[in-house]
C-alpha cells in the first residue's frame, strides 16, 4: 500500500498539472523516478512515444503482444523499433489464454492486464497516452495518482489534450503513422474486435463493435 505521504505527493502534482503541458509532466515523471518509468504503448499513435523517446530513450516501452493484433501494428512496431532504437518489451499470455480468443469474457484479463501486471511489476511508474476525451469512462481521470491494480504511480500526460492536439504534433513533428489510419481506421486495437468507426467522429466507435464494453480493463479502477 501506498504511504499517505506519497498519496498527498500525487494529489498535489495532480491538481498542479491541471494546464501543464506533456513535457512538463514526462519531465516531473523522470526526475521523481528515475529510469523506474514503463511506457505502455499500443503503437497505434506515436506522439507520447515520440515525446518520450526525446527526453528519455532508454524508457522501457512495453508492448502487450495478445496474439491478436493487426499485422500492420506488428509490422509499425517493428519498424519503429528499429528506426528509433526503442528499447521494447513485448508481453505475451500464459496458456491459461488459449481457452479465451479475441473478443471472449476474459480475453482482456488474460492478454492484456495479466501480462501488464508482469511488465510493471516492480516499477515506480508507468505512462500511458489515454486522454480524457477517448470515452466516457476516462473523462474524469487523474494525470498522476496510484494505481491500485497495478501497484504503482500512473501518470497520463496526454489526459487533457484531444484528438486535434495529437493530429497536430504527429503532423508537425513529421512522424510516421499507424498504416491503417490511411483505411479510415481511427482506434485500433486487436484484429478479430476493430472495425472502422461506426459513428462519425467518435474514433473508439469501432471497438469492440456489436458488444457493450468500453474498456479493456487496464485503465479501469
Amino acid at each position: 500500500m501506498p504511504s499517505t505521504e506519497l498519496l498527498n505527493e500525487l494529489e498535489t502534482a495532480d491538481s498542479q498539472f491541471t494546464h501543464a503541458s506533456p513535457g512538463e509532466i514526462l519531465a516531473w515523471t523522470f526526475e521523481r523516478f528515475g529510469d523506474d518509468v514503463a511506457f505502455a504503448c499500443s503503437f497505434e499513435d506515436v506522439a507520447l512515444l515520440h515525446m518520450i523517446h526525446e527526453v528519455a530513450p532508454a524508457t522501457e516501452v512495453v508492448f502487450l503482444d495478445t496474439g491478436g493484433h493487426f499485422a500492420e501494428t506488428l509490422e509499425f512496431l517493428e519498424r519503429l523499433e528499429r528506426d528509433w532504437n526503442l528499447k521494447v518489451t513485448r508481453t505475451h499470455p500464459g496458456p491459461e489464454a488459449d481457452a479465451w480468443p479475441c473478443g471472449t469474457d476474459r480475453c482482456c484479463e488474460l492478454r492484456k492486464v495479466e501480462p501488464l501486471s508482469r511488465a510493471v511489476a516492480g516499477k515506480g511508474a508507468w505512462l500511458t497516452s489515454v486522454k480524457r476525451v477517448d470515452a466516457p469512462t476516462r473523462a474524469t481521470m487523474k494525470i498522476v495518482h496510484w494505481d491500485d491494480k497495478f501497484g504503482l504511480v500512473k501518470v497520463n500526460p496526454l489526459a487533457t489534450w484531444t484528438d486535434d492536439d495529437v493530429a497536430y504534433y504527429v503532423s508537425s513533428h513529421h512522424l510516421p503513422e499507424h498504416p491503417l489510419w490511411a483505411q479510415g481506421y481511427a482506434s485500433i486495437g486487436c484484429a478479430p474486435v476493430t472495425i472502422k468507426p461506426l459513428v462519425p467522429g467518435d474514433r473508439r466507435s469501432g471497438r469492440w463493435a456489436g458488444a457493450d464494453q468500453q474498456e479493456c480493463g487496464l485503465h479501469e479502477a
